[in-house]
């Protein structure tokens, strides 16, 4: 399933079928555990004769789901884009995440196991089905033919134990597999963008992580005590860190490694409220991004990386010596593994807070913001990776686009093959490539000195205006420079 821990986080699309896989990690299940794995038939959702005229090829959609690590989830509905290049325009209309974290009661903890265990088992009983039809030749198994099966199997004596969970949480886990597939067929005839997606996977008491999703026809409701009543889970206590905006329309309970657990809303926001919080500004930004300085943006700020990651090595070298220690299966193992997953939780959080505050600081004091399109995957194979990982630029630069996109700025990525450290910004004339160990260079040509960041920065905020639409009436050229020896010219005596 795909899920969604800690404050909000980025995605375009729809509402109904997305949510974001963050961390995983294993669900105990009790006295439910041996319910769940008994020896019954593995798959109630494949009858044993399957004719095919009842089975439709369905229609692919082009339904979006996205992995992501930062907090914050996004989802943009009716929206209004323009794109100029990369540039990324959108209309109002946006929804996001506030999330909050729950203390469940040891018997709650108990009725979410059972939630989380009995949706994992309709999305395996479902995804066999598929893979049997499939094998055997049939015709695809359509959203409504496997959701009827659903019904028909909960009658059954072998699958009467999901009706102790609300039968939402089991409808929604089989929207999960149909989005599956649909971002799946959608990759394979290139309709969905971004990297190749496989098929779904069988899921396993053994995941570092758990969710269900309450819609409104759940009837889920938040009491005038503070606390989040869920059918057929009780009234969990909430740990309000701010109001609700709106109504939401839709909860998902998530459980992470650490053994924490939360509740995401997802809520409509107002757009006059987020106009009058972001004014207009009149500046724009073009950001370079590194590792000594985390963002050098071209109006000269410089924002030092924190390191997060290297600065709790340490801690976590010991925390992970000490958990190889523990022997397999045993409670201390258990324990050990939690307290290395809430030090890595940890460092995630502080990174994600880092994010936060320095996009939302660059979204307000600018009107467009431009950035280069790097290719992490690519650089995170280099010696270069764990810096580059705890750097964190792909979830800084996802945060710096919804949010564009939900104060009304603009936003656009600049080609990741632009020579923006061999440009001269003030003339124009490339002086060729540099090693990394060269930070201040002078042009050849104009003699400006630079600093290699700097440079960069400014050069992406010029390439950032030229693919702008609303570049008109500004001067986005860079001035005229004498001609240096040896530059092609006019050959002399020529007519």
């Amino acid at each position: 399933m795909w899920l969604l821990t800690n404050r909000k986080m980025a995605t375009v699309g729809r509402e109904v079928h997305q949510q974001v896989d963050v961390l995983r990690f294993p669900v105990e299940l009790g006295q439910l555990r041996a319910d769940v794995r008994a020896h019954v038939p593995r798959d109630l959702l494949h009858p044993l004769q399957v004719s095919g005229t009842e089975h439709l090829v369905p229609v692919l959609g082009d339904e979006d789901q996205v992995n992501v690590q930062d907090f914050e989830n996004m989802l943009i509905s009716s929206a209004d884009v323009t794109a100029a290049g990369h540039e990324t325009r959108y209309a109002l209309g946006v929804q996001l995440r506030y999330n909050y974290r729950l203390y469940p009661s040891p018997g709650q903890q108990h009725a979410l196991a059972r939630a989380f265990g009995c949706a994992r088992a309709v999305f395996n009983d479902g995804l066999r089905a598929r893979r049997q039809a499939h094998q055997a030749g049939l015709p695809y198994v359509t959203d409504a033919e496997m959701s009827a099966r659903l019904t028909a199997a909960k009658a059954t004596p072998e699958r009467a134990w999901l009706n102790e969970v609300s039968a939402v949480v089991l409808q929604q886990s089989l929207a999960d597999l149909n989005t599956a597939y649909k971002n799946f067929f959608g990759s394979l005839t290139g309709d969905r963008q971004g990297p190749k997606i496989g098929l779904p996977r069988l899921k396993t008491r053994k995941d570092r992580r758990q969710a269900a999703r309450f819609t409104a026809n759940a009837r889920f409701k938040v009491l005038p005590d503070g606390k989040l009543r869920l059918p057929k889970i009780g009234d969990v206590e909430v740990r309000w860190s701010r109001d609700l905006p709106s109504e939401p329309s839709s909860v998902t309970v998530i459980k992470d490694a650490a053994g924490r657990y939360f509740a995401s809303f997802v809520i409509e926001t107002d757009p006059a409220a987020d106009a009058a919080r972001f004014p207009a500004a009149s500046a724009d930004a073009g950001i370079d991004l590194g590792l000594t300085a985390f963002a050098v943006l071209s109006d000269g700020t410089v924002i030092t990386a924190p390191k997060f990651l290297r600065r709790a090595e340490r801690k976590l070298k010991r925390a992970q010596r000490a958990h190889s220690r523990k022997q397999n299966g045993s409670k201390n193992k258990e324990k050990s593994r939690g307290r290395l997953a809430r030090a890595h939780a940890t460092v995630a959080n502080r990174r994600a807070d880092f994010h936060h505050q320095v996009s939302t600081a660059i979204i307000r004091d600018n009107q467009a913001v431009y950035v280069e399109d790097l290719c992490v995957a690519a650089l995170a194979r280099t010696r270069l990776a764990k810096s580059i990982h705890d750097a964190g630029w792909s979830g800084f630069v996802r945060m710096l686009e919804y949010k564009a996109a939900r104060y009304g700025r603009r936003f656009a990525r600049v080609g990741r093959f632009e020579p923006t450290s061999q440009v001269c910004s003030a003339c124009g004339v490339k002086d060729g490539p540099k090693p990394l160990s060269v930070r201040e260079w002078t042009c050849a040509a104009c003699g400006a000195a630079h600093d290699r960041d700097m440079n960069a920065a400014r050069n992406v905020l010029a390439l950032g205006r030229r693919e702008s639409l609303n570049a008109c009436g500004g001067d986005v050229r860079r001035g005229t420079a004498l001609a240096v020896a040896g530059e092609a010219g006019t050959l002399r005596g020529a007519a």
